[in-house]
């Protein structure tokens, strides 16, 4: 087995790795419908994306017009409805995303450790870097409980996973201020630039974090390619 991972190169609209990540998906779920076909690898993309800020599922519907517009701060950045787990967040340049696809019978996971998975994977890529991070009793990373690094955000669909996390490299963090991030109030948000990491770029941390992905589903084999334009 071997872990594929897509880069996609240069910032790219939301819409861009969503759509990569929705064919992904229904290639999974059609190897599981059918006994012929055989299991697709693993799949992992990265991605950096123009600013967007998207919602959870449980917030779709539910976000009015004027918020939204408030949101796309006079057409700099978009507004997204998002089928992932957790609430209101941002997604902009110098933020690594990452949207692993795998199937959570094979690699004998279930949802709960797999968002372990995703936890020790994230703690580990800034270990990597100096940073101290960790859990708290709210989802994702954080660097202090106060301070959150890294947003997680999932779905799953016949235990084929989607979407994935948000890591903060050298985020512009003041994006963050036009929401309560995640819903938490009273938390603030921070990025490896934020906590004294410069001159490291997504692109460095999105092959630091696949291969410490990779090594808690125990695969030594990671197939790397570009994701061409178009």
């Amino acid at each position: 087995m071997r872990l594929i991972h897509l880069r996609i190169p240069h910032i790219v609209p939301y819409v861009r790795a969503s759509t990569l990540q929705e064919s992904l998906v229904r290639s999974f779920l059609a190897s599981k419908a059918a006994e012929s076909l055989p299991a697709p690898n693993p799949t992992i993309i990265t991605a950096q994306f123009n600013p967007v800020y998207t919602c959870g599922r449980r917030e779709v519907g539910t976000v009015s017009a004027q918020q939204q517009d408030y949101l796309r701060a006079n057409g700099t950045a978009e507004f997204v409805e998002a089928m992932r787990g957790g609430q209101t967040t941002f997604h902009g340049p110098g933020q690594l995303v990452v949207y692993p696809i795998i199937d959570l019978r094979r690699h004998k996971l279930t949802p709960r450790t797999y968002v372990c998975v995703l936890e020790k994977t994230l703690i580990a890529t800034c270990d990597r870097y100096g940073i101290k991070a960790m859990t708290t009793e709210n989802t994702g990373v954080w660097t202090t409980p106060d301070d959150k690094i890294a947003a997680i955000g999932v779905h799953m669909r016949r235990n084929i996973t989607s979407h994935g996390i948000g890591l903060n490299i050298n985020t512009d963090l003041r994006w963050f201020n036009r929401i309560i991030a995640c819903g938490l109030e009273g938390k603030k948000t921070t990025s490896f630039e934020n906590e004294g990491v410069v001159g490291t770029s997504v692109e460095e941390v999105a092959d630091v974090f696949v291969e410490e992905f990779a090594k808690r589903l125990q695969i030594e084999d990671i197939n790397t390619a570009d994701v061409n334009e178009g």
